[in-house]
């Protein structure tokens, strides 16, 4: 293919506009984005709860871990069946469906008696958030004519993850402290609910018309071969990486993955067609999602641990000293598609994976002794606002130069790369930080002084990982010139 693929705008093959007499593009956007909302919100809405959790249920730290990886694990791994599924059964239903499980698994979470059952909930909510969470972006895409309103409501679908992964702090900090942890997953009950009329009164239904036929085992082979591997990781913290406790585990996830791409590779119908990676916006894209993902994800979980363990705020004062973040990351979700519309979609992610970089490397100086102002605001403003410029380009690109009947997997190809980074990366990042705790421990530091420091780790490994991720956009990722005058924002 060309060069020079533009991706101001995803799926710029498709050029459907709402249909005549049908809702009016706020209620789609407002649906749309909703439902995207919930899905995000409970990726981080847990992370300042854990620790009322683990008092409650007597968790231990891999059981924490488990609470967070077992929703994102199997997010990724259905999220490419759920895009799949939207093109060819209607993204309306698709929608609904996914809002429904994911509501019903809300409940059961929040009714549980048993760090078992906790888990179990959390790994259907992820099912759910993955036959919902592409149905969202492909809603817009095909139902937003083609240029600036497009544009616009995919900077409002970012900005709006994006605030979603940010206020979960806030709004579990205020459920925990106020009522119980458990109301951060039974808050979604009357919002679904709400969500799910409101859906049912404003959406209208789109397919791509294409077979009916899913790759159910290209799905189940995902899913298992990247829970695998994360299992094998997080057995390296106490069997360390050389013991058959962790290799059985690492080495069956990758040969797992390897029959998945296998029978990619063959069947006629494969969850993730190989060929759209020959498309380079995509697959370079793509690979910048699952990097930068690695290091991303982990920001949240991280500082909640360091502000309610080494800081010793309340969960509503945790949540609090998110808000620069949320405001941050949103900021810059917002201005990136004016930004896309005068300069080059290349030059912007470039430029928001370097102030990242410069947040991470100022958050790893970290330490016990920590205040607000040089420990949360400095650095959390930088690494959210540089995050918020860089994802609106990067979903551009890699849902750029698809066909319309296969908008839905390709959204839920973006997602997938996002959060298969942010899996891996967290088990990784718990690893470490947990091996250089117990060294601190070990050299006689006090608990929040080790605490600290390994934390501080986390964020040192994570800015190389953000660098990586800017050198590989550098190298791989196609230039693109200004929008035209059509494209340009108001």
């Amino acid at each position: 293919m060309a060069a020079r693929t533009p991706y101001p705008t995803p799926s710029a093959t498709a050029h459907t506009t709402a249909p005549p007499g049908g809702p009016p593009l706020w209620a789609v956007l407002l649906a749309a984005c909703s439902g995207q909302f919930l899905v995000v919100l409970d990726v981080s809405v847990v992370n300042v709860a854990l620790p009322s959790m683990r008092s409650d249920l007597g968790l231990g730290e891999t059981g924490l871990q488990w609470v967070v990886n077992a929703y994102v694990l199997t997010f990724a791994g259905f999220l490419l069946l759920g895009g799949r599924a939207a093109d060819l059964f209607g993204r309306k239903r698709v929608f609904l469906v996914g809002l429904g499980l994911f509501t019903a698994a809300s409940l059961a979470g929040g009714l549980a008696q048993e760090p078992w059952q906790l888990i179990a909930a959390r790994a259907v909510q992820g099912v759910g958030a993955a036959v919902l969470s592409p149905a969202t972006l492909t809603i817009l895409t095909t139902t937003f004519p083609h240029g600036a309103a497009r544009t616009r409501a995919i900077g409002t679908w970012t900005a709006v993850g994006a605030g979603g992964g940010a206020a979960g702090a806030l709004v579990g900090g205020l459920l925990t402290e106020y009522l119980s942890w458990r109301w951060v997953l039974l808050v979604n009950v009357p919002v679904g609910a709400l969500v799910l009329v409101a859906a049912t009164l404003w959406l209208t239904e789109s397919r791509s018309g294409a077979v009916r036929r899913l790759d159910v085992p290209g799905a189940v082979l995902a899913t298992a071969g990247l829970s695998s591997l994360a299992y094998g990781i997080v057995q390296t913290e106490s069997h360390g990486w050389a013991t058959g406790a962790s290799l059985v585990p690492l080495l069956g996830g990758l040969a797992v993955l390897g029959v998945f791409l296998a029978v990619e590779a063959r069947t006629k119908a494969p969850l993730m067609p190989l060929r759209l990676f020959r498309i380079r916006a995509v697959s370079a894209a793509n690979a910048v999602m699952l990097v930068c993902g690695g290091a991303m994800f982990a920001m949240w979980y991280f500082m909640s641990l360091y502000l309610q363990n080494v800081l010793h705020y309340s969960p509503v004062k945790a949540g609090l000293a998110f808000l620069p973040h949320s405001l941050s990351i949103v900021l810059g979700s917002k201005l990136a598609p004016r930004l896309m519309a005068r300069f080059d979609g290349k030059a912007l992610a470039l430029a928001g994976g370097s102030l990242a970089a410069v947040g991470y490397a100022w958050q790893s100086r970290m330490d016990a002794d920590g205040t607000f102002l040089s420990a949360v605001l400095g650095p959390g403003v930088a690494m959210s606002l540089g995050a918020g410029l860089l994802m609106t380009p990067l979903a551009a690109a890699a849902t750029s130069g698809a066909a319309q009947s296969e908008a839905g997997l390709v959204s839920g190809l973006v997602n997938t790369s996002r959060q298969i980074g942010g899996a891996l990366g967290l088990t990784v990042l718990a690893t470490i930080a947990a091996e250089r705790i117990s060294s601190a421990r070990g050299d006689g530091d006090t608990a929040e002084t080790a605490l600290a420091t390994g934390y501080a780790q986390v964020f040192t490994v994570a800015t190389g990982i953000i660098v990586a991720a800017v050198v590989l956009m550098a190298l791989t990722l196609p230039r693109t010139s200004a929008a035209t005058g059509a494209d340009r924002m108001a």
